[in-house]
């Protein structure tokens, strides 16, 4: 059906210019704007059904400046315009075209606003640089016999650059719908360069309203069958593209600093200011944009860091971090010769508490247990972690067995004031104090913790017992 309705749009097309014929071409001026909004429409549409929708919106304004152009060209050839401001606003709009397809094809990703910012200003930029250029060359037809071939060669050079960063980032994309996008806006994008490379190099000697006007309204209507058709099931890319999708990623930013610096490079002779300003908004935007994206990174990794120490659901310590707390603590009591003492503590009947009240419950109770634990201990230096399942882990350096154990009284008293919904709970501790440590490594002592803990649990549970100073388990 979406090819049909093509086929049919064409044949509309053609027929208008057989019946009305006329050397401003005005039927076919009504077709050539209206392929680039049903396009534009059509991007919107999916833009708002598709996770890529900033590209489908860049993508869409694009298309209504370019929309924009020929409409003036439309009032220009109709003689409604005045001659020395409609040609200029027409082929500015023509230019500000690929303003907002660089922008979106040199974003790596969703980028913060402020990022977003600095490079809607460089591309801005860019295409104010690009046009006065283009300006430049329109000023000089009538002088200069080679101006209207420069012309063609800088559009050549910019629908080039779309359509070439346009294919990577689609070969490059590891994101399924992201990789979607690309590769409709790379299909669009080298259809385009080839009807805009053979209008503008093998009949830009014919006015609007020949037949060859068909041609351009092609990769419009491409890009309304690519953008209303389903999503491509597209998987993630293949494991060989990951270098590829890096490369691109890292890259991408360097587009528009490095377009700034070679198009301001060629106005630097008429328009100097301008060239000056396209240098200087290169090198700070690049500059200030790696700076934001530095910090940025940096935030990430610091919040990846306490993930990586912090127990998702309790939000203690976690396995990993009280492994390696526990480990400097024994090296720093072995060197120091002070005490070191360590708590395991379980949730008494846990596994009925469970099994009676559901999961969302347990890990309620667990949330509720660490932040009681983590309330009671009031030292910086001692640690509460998850250790495991129901059971949780209390280092305690540099403190003596009595102030230990007190600790480990009201660890037991504060849990067992909680009022959960589903009722009371409790916990049994076990103690292991070691003054001074003397083993090789903190195994002895994870040991007799663990031995303790299963006296306490074994002697009837909501109880305390030691074990280490004292020999063999003894009751608190």
């Amino acid at each position: 059906m979406p090819v049909v309705l093509v086929l049919l749009y064409v044949a509309c097309h053609a027929l208008v210019m057989t019946l009305w014929p006329g050397e401003t071409g005005a039927g076919s001026f009504v077709f050539l704007t209206l392929a680039p909004l049903l396009a534009a429409g059509a991007c919107l549409w999916r833009a708002r059904h598709d996770s890529a929708a900033p590209g489908w919106r860049a993508t869409a304004l694009a298309l209504l400046l370019w929309a924009g152009g020929m409409a003036l060209n439309m009032v220009d050839a109709l003689g409604a315009g005045r001659a020395d401001v409609t040609p200029r606003a027409s082929l500015l709009l023509y230019v500000l075209y690929g303003v907002p397809l660089v922008f979106i094809l040199a974003r790596a990703r969703r980028e913060r606003l402020s990022i977003s910012l600095i490079d809607a200003a460089m591309a801005a930029l860019l295409g104010v640089l690009f046009f006065v250029h283009a300006g430049f060359f329109a000023g000089r037809i009538d002088v200069d016999e080679h101006a209207m071939a420069n012309m063609r060669y800088m559009f050549d050079i910019q629908n080039l650059c779309i359509a070439g960063f346009a294919v990577v980032r689609w070969l490059a994309g590891d994101v399924p719908e992201r990789r979607s996008f690309f590769r409709a806006l790379a299909l669009y994008a080298v259809a385009y360069l080839l009807v805009a490379g053979y209008i503008n190099h093998f009949t830009s000697e014919d006015a609007f309203g020949a037949y060859n006007d068909l041609l351009i309204d092609l990769p419009f209507l491409l890009l309304v069958v690519l953008a209303l058709a389903p999503a491509p099931a597209l998987v993630p890319a293949p494991a060989r593209h990951s270098r590829l999708s890096r490369l691109v990623q890292a890259g991408g930013p360097m587009i528009l600093p490095l377009l700034l610096l070679v198009v301001g490079t060629l106005v630097v002779d008429h328009a100097r200011p301008l060239a000056l300003a396209g240098f200087v908004v290169a090198t700070l935007g690049f500059g200030l944009r790696s700076m934001l994206l530095q910090i940025h990174l940096l935030e990430r990794q610091a919040a990846l860091d306490q993930l990586a120490r912090q127990d998702g659901l309790t939000g203690v310590a976690n396995r990993r971090e009280f492994d390696a707390t526990l480990r400097n603590e024994w090296n720093r009591a072995r060197r120091s010769g002070t005490e070191l003492a360590l708590l395991l503590v379980d949730i008494d009947h846990f596994k009925a508490f469970n099994d009676a009240h559901g999961h969302p419950a347990g890990d309620r109770c667990l949330q509720a247990v660490a932040v009681q634990l983590q309330a009671t201990v009031q030292r910086a230096a001692d640690r509460v972690a998850r250790y495991g399942g129901e059971e949780f882990a209390v280092i305690v350096p540099g403190c003596d067995l009595d102030g230990v154990l007190a600790l480990a009284e009201r660890l037991r008293v504060a849990v067992q004031a909680l009022r959960l919904p589903e009722g009371p709970v409790s916990i049994s501790i076990g103690v292991a104090f070691l003054h001074p440590p003397v083993m090789p490594d903190s195994g002895q002592l994870l040991a007799d913790a663990d031995a303790a803990l299963y006296a306490a649990k074994h002697a009837g549970r909501n109880r305390v017992m030691v074990r280490g100073a004292l020999g063999g388990p003894v009751a608190c």
